[in-house]
């Protein structure tokens, strides 16, 4: 069923409405020598902005902050109307360990950033960008609370953690009456399917709404690179282009191109374009409430948004799933056989229902 980005979805167990694909700012400013000048950037933001579009992502060190920067100035008339959403715990000071990290100071000081970056007197979505494995989680949600409790935040997440510390996470937020988590960032898209595991189920479980980041595969899923891109010659992560970012990353393999095979016809079936299906294929997932689009510019975000009108056949859907499907694994491989376990008398039988 086709979409627009004014077809809200409620976020997590939450009663907050946003879009069905998240406006992701990471590519507003060239800092990282990449990206969209202010000009274009606004250009991205007001063409989202009036197809219906609400929810913008973005974190406080995003192109050395000025991804905030520039969102501060373009939602200055739009503000109560967006759910802004920004991430701590990324180094913001190169040389001071306590600049970066879950912790609470670190918390303080990067929200208290990012209020002045985005120009702004409340955070609409807080997530916690990446874990350490290091600091208690009773400091983190402790921390996360006393914010909302102030009206800094309005709701909170976190972004990059495994399974079992998020749902451990979210079981004590709720057990003390803490502010609980409403949303999970991870990778999804049809390359990395790993999520499909315990990460996805478990948000399911425990009330949050999943936002994919990099749902094309870093462009992968676009279509724009080919096999002869396995033997170029290796380039370094920091030369100024988001090729070198997909190669040093290691995202082109040939299973990752035999996926993109698969994409392509496809697309070209439904005469769409290879990011529409990639894109469309995470929306189908009943799992996932808004994958995170990175457009460079209008002509890339026009087509990204083609994403919300592109259906499936039942046969295309299975061929994709098909094409990048991964095994899950113990327990789930075993309980999908159906499998029950009986001890008779000592004897162990073992009958497997089809």
């Amino acid at each position: 069923m086709s979409l627009t980005l004014d077809t809200y979805r409620l976020l997590g167990r939450s009663g907050l409405r946003v879009s069905p694909l998240a406006l992701g700012a990471a590519t507003f400013g060239t800092d990282w020598g990449w990206g969209a000048e202010r000009d274009e950037a606004r250009k991205l933001f007001d063409l989202y902005v009036e197809r219906g579009g609400n929810f913008i992502d973005t974190a406080s060190t995003y192109t050395n902050g000025s991804s905030e920067r520039l969102l501060g100035e373009f939602t200055r008339d739009h503000r109560e109307s967006l759910v802004l959403a920004t991430k701590y715990s990324t180094l913001r000071r190169p040389g001071d360990p306590n600049s970066g990290g879950p912790h609470r100071k670190s918390l303080f000081a990067s929200v208290e950033a990012s209020l002045r970056q985005l120009n702004t007197d409340y955070i609409d979505l807080l997530y916690l960008h990446l874990w350490d494995f290091t600091t208690p989680v009773e400091e983190i949600l402790r921390g996360l609370d006393d914010l909302v409790r102030q009206g800094k935040v309005l709701y909170v997440a976190v972004s990059n953690a495994p399974a079992w510390q998020v749902s451990r996470m979210q079981a004590i937020a709720d057990l003390r009456g803490w502010s609980p988590l409403v949303a999970l960032q991870i990778e999804y898209n049809l390359i990395e399917r790993t999520g499909e595991r315990d990460l996805i189920p478990m948000a399911r479980e425990m009330g949050l709404g999943v936002i994919p980041w990099s749902p094309l595969a870093g462009g992968v899923l676009t279509g724009k690179y080919s096999r002869h891109d396995l033997t170029a010659p290796n380039v370094a992560f920091d030369d100024g282009t988001r090729k070198s970012v997909t190669i040093a990353n290691g995202a082109l393999t040939d299973r990752n191109l035999a996926i993109v095979d698969v994409v392509t016809e496809v697309a070209t079936e439904l005469a769409r374009t290879p990011a529409q299906v990639g894109l469309a294929w995470t929306l189908q997932n009943p799992g996932v409430t808004a994958p995170v689009i990175g457009a460079r510019t209008p002509a890339q975000l026009e087509d990204n948004l083609g994403a919300l009108e592109t259906d499936f056949t039942a046969s295309q859907l299975a061929r994709l799933d098909e094409a990048g499907a991964i095994g899950l694994g113990f327990p789930h491989d075993m309980l999908a056989r159906e499998t029950t376990w009986t001890l008779t008398r000592g004897d162990l039988k073992v009958e497997t229902r089809r």
